[in-house]
């Protein structure tokens, strides 16, 4: 069946209809990852997105479930140059096909991945439609994609109560803002028993239960929407408990402490973005998913200093704050998919639980 990808800005590209063939308006965005594509859609921070996978082969190792970033996948849309059908893989549970048609998500094969790209990069995200509908009328297309919002987000893809990964020296309470399992799981296999709490618990619920560190997760959507939150996240930063923030985490301790984020133009989206170490000056490639940043002119460097930044466009890619225990990154040290680089970076963080214990 015929299906067509229409942009705000009145390009239309003609392709094939894969998975569900329900109607979809979603902010179009572009992962460059060549594998990884089951990790993708069941990362949570996609939420309210449709996404381009600019790879132009996808689906030939299939879906196995075990390597599900959460319980079901959250993109908006999937948009593919070629989707293969038929997986070859001895792990693979279900063919990419029939996961996207079990959890209802529209998408569109067989256009140019690439010139959508390039699109994305010279004119910015836009909003788009993945319709069946051969007879649509391009202004009222047109007049929805102008009416859009992705507001709520975190509501919809947050826990509603809370849980526990028992055992474990160290106690974390992990900040459930969209997780991905494998933050969890980095804590856990290296000795923390993980609480994982829902996005709007209180402040003082989590202090209460002495935790010896604090994580904040990433999430899909708008930082500056997520104000109940911040003001939650400003008395976790007037303890005195570690806390490691990860990517919408990451922005969320910038706004607390009073620097500001921006929209990027097309945000970064991949397994392959090189990360500098400003104090040991080594890089490493890291695994990124945003459309926000922190806007380094904002931050008091009487709060914290810039820690990372991204080599190709020189971007604040994480914070260290100054005389706390407080560092966050804007990256995935997880990863899941992709390199496991910057997975030191949980060790970071068990120590300073220890130092902290020690003192």
């Amino acid at each position: 069946m015929k299906a067509f990808l229409i942009l705000e800005d009145g390009t239309v590209f003609t392709g094939t209809s894969i998975g569900s063939q329900k109607e979809v308006i979603s902010e179009i965005v572009f992962n460059t990852s060549m594998t990884g594509y089951p990790e993708v859609l069941t990362d949570p921070s996609y939420a309210g997105q449709a996404v381009v996978m600019t790879y132009p082969l996808i689906g030939n190792y299939g879906v196995c479930f075990e390597d599900m970033e959460s319980d079901r996948p959250w993109p908006d849309g999937f948009i593919v140059r070629e989707l293969s059908r038929r997986p070859s893989n001895f792990r693979s549970d279900i063919s990419i096909q029939d996961f996207l048609e079990k959890y209802e998500i529209p998408g569109i094969s067989g256009i140019d991945t690439r010139a959508l790209t390039k699109i994305l990069r010279e004119k910015g995200t836009m909003i788009g439609m993945i319709t069946t509908n051969e007879k649509f009328d391009m202004e009222e297309v047109k007049e929805k994609l102008k009416t859009y919002s992705s507001k709520g987000v975190i509501e919809k893809v947050s826990r509603k109560s809370k849980t526990v990964l028992e055992g474990g020296k160290h106690k974390v309470a992990l900040y459930d803002f969209g997780t991905k399992k494998n933050i969890a799981n980095s804590l856990h296999k290296r000795g923390c028993e993980v609480t994982v709490y829902p996005a709007f618990t209180s402040a003082e619920e989590i202090i209460c239960s002495n935790p010896d560190g604090i994580m904040l997760s990433n999430g899909p959507g708008d930082p500056k929407d997520c104000t109940s939150i911040i003001e939650e996240i400003k008395k976790l930063y007037n303890t005195d408990i570690p806390i490691f923030a990860i990517c919408l985490g990451h922005q969320l301790m910038a706004l607390a402490t009073g620097a500001d984020t921006l929209k990027m133009k097309y945000g970064h989206r991949g397994a392959n973005h090189p990360v500098k170490d400003l104090a040991t000056g080594k890089v490493y490639i890291s695994t990124q998913n945003h459309g926000y940043m922190v806007d380094e002119k904002t931050i008091d460097q009487d709060i914290a200093q810039v820690k990372f930044i991204n080599v190709n466009d020189g971007t604040v890619e994480g914070l260290q704050f100054k005389d706390k225990n407080i560092f966050t990154v804007q990256f995935h040290p997880e990863a899941c998919a992709g390199p496991q680089d910057t997975e030191l970076l949980f060790d970071e963080f068990i120590k300073m639980m220890e130092d902290k214990k020690n003192a």
